[in-house]
Formats: C-alpha cells, sequence, structure tokens
C-alpha cells in the first residue's frame, strides 16, 4: 500500500534520510523507533510533502502512484491521514466546518447536517470530550491532550485508510494515553487501515501489538523484526537491539 524506495532526504545541505525504504502493506501496524535526531519525524513530513525536505532521489509510492509530485491536498484526498506531535491551531474554521468541506472535496459527504452532527456526537463521546468540540476553532487554545483527541476526532470523520502517527504520545497524560492508543486500536479494528507509528512510549506499542518494528540509525532502517523487537529496545536500548547475537556476545 504504502512503498518508499531508497529515499534520500536533505534540509539546507544536511543529509536527513540516506537509502531509506520501507513497505508497508494494507491492514499492517508498522512503529518506527530511533534515538532522538535520528530523522523519524522527517519521514511523516516527507511523505506529506513538506516542502523544508527536499527529496535527492527516490519514491514514495502509495497503491503504485507516486506521491513524490502530489501536492499535500492531493495526498489527503488519497485517503493518508497524518498526527503531529504538535497538531496546529487555526483561529476561525471549526471542526465541524473544516470536515464537512473536506469530506465534500473527497466525495464522501453524504450526510445530512442532522446525520453529520449525530456521528460527530457519538465519537466526542467515545473520546471522552466535550460536544462543544464540534464548533470548536480547530485545535485553537486545547490542551496538548485535547489537540490529540480533536485529531482523533477528525480521523474517525474521515475514515482514512493509511495513518501515520508522529508521537502522538507526546504531552498524554497516563490516562490520555491510554484512551488514546485505545481509540486508535478501535479504529483499526474496524476499518484495517495501514499504520505507521513513530513513538518511544511502550504502552502505546504494548495495546497496538504492531506487525513490524524498525529501527532507524545512520539515515535508513537498520533493524526491523516483530514486537519483541519493540521489547528489547524497552528493556534493553537501541545499540544492543541493533547488534547482533554474535557481536553480542563478543
Amino acid at each position: 500500500m504504502l512503498k518508499i524506495n531508497n529515499l534520500t532526504v536533505k534540509v539546507l545541505d544536511k543529509y536527513i534520510l540516506k537509502n531509506f525504504n520501507l513497505e508497508i502493506n494494507e491492514g499492517e501496524i508498522h512503529v518506527l523507533m530511533g534515538q532522538n535526531g535520528a530523522g523519524k519525524s522527517t519521514i511523516s513530513k516527507v511523505i506529506m510533502r513538506d516542502d523544508t525536505y527536499e527529496v535527492i532521489s527516490g519514491s514514495i509510492k502509495y497503491n503504485d502512484e507516486n506521491l513524490i509530485d502530489m501536492s499535500t491536498t492531493d495526498i489527503a484526498r488519497k485517503g493518508i491521514f497524518l498526527i503531529t506531535q504538535n497538531p496546529p491551531e487555526i483561529s476561525g474554521v471549526t471542526n465541524a466546518e473544516m470536515l464537512r468541506t473536506s469530506l465534500t472535496d473527497m466525495g464522501k459527504n453524504d450526510m445530512n447536517i442532522l446525520e453529520f452532527n449525530r456521528k460527530m456526537t457519538k465519537i466526542c463521546d467515545k473520546l471522552n470530550i466535550s460536544n462543544s468540540f464540534i464548533h470548536r476553532d480547530i485545535n485553537y487554545n486545547m490542551s496538548g491532550g485535547e489537540k490529540k483527541k480533536n485529531e482523533l476526532l477528525h480521523m474517525w470523520m474521515l475514515e482514512p485508510k493509511c495513518i501515520i502517527l508522529d508521537e502522538i504520545d507526546s504531552g498524554l497524560d497516563v490516562d490520555s494515553l491510554k484512551l488514546v492508543a485505545n481509540s486508535i486500536l478501535d479504529y483499526y479494528q474496524e476499518f484495517k487501515p495501514s499504520i505507521l507509528i513513530i513513538t518511544h512510549q511502550k504502552s502505546l506499542v504494548d495495546i497496538l501489538k504492531p506487525n513490524y518494528v524498525h529501527i532507524l540509525a545512520d539515515k535508513k532502517i537498520v533493524k526491523t523484526g516483530d514486537y519483541n523487537l519493540a521489547l528489547s529496545i524497552f528493556e534493553n536500548g537501541f545499540r544492543s537491539s541493533i547488534m547482533s547475537e554474535s557481536e553480542a556476545n563478543e
């Protein structure tokens, strides 16, 4: 579904990624881990075509379409959805206005206003947020936890098929993290999207039980495993988890 092939990226003449490769099939959950500054968040921004990042070579394909030459809007229309560490505040545009416009733009808005509000209310209840969020400006004057739940409100309404979560755990207390993680799990169980999670948080990984875990180092993925690789990282750190058994025994 999403295939990144030999991607090399730089910012201000500094290489951030070199020959980066990743393939996520439909319905798979992947976790990308690595030390601070390794370039993990770069992946999400390049996929969504943040023009701060210069793609030197390689391709990013989604359902065999190359995203490199697409705009962020066109990529979102394809059903790719990103939640960042610190979602932007947009004053003057309410959640309801944005979502109705987005659904219409994607050809999905077949609900009348009552059905639309009823669905949003149901999701607000599921996320344990006030129904007032329906008419609040997008992320405006919200706490970190409220912003993440607000973004999940968008996710449930837009029903994307490919989701990128860039340290969604950032700024969440224990209870909020559990609610957010379980909401993502509920969404996955209902819609079976492809998910790429960038995180350091063990509880998030424990709840979502990824199919694959990748370690990013030296500007590329250096090791891939299953859920047990994440457990090794949490217990032993990145260096020990990257080393082969023979190296570890030396």
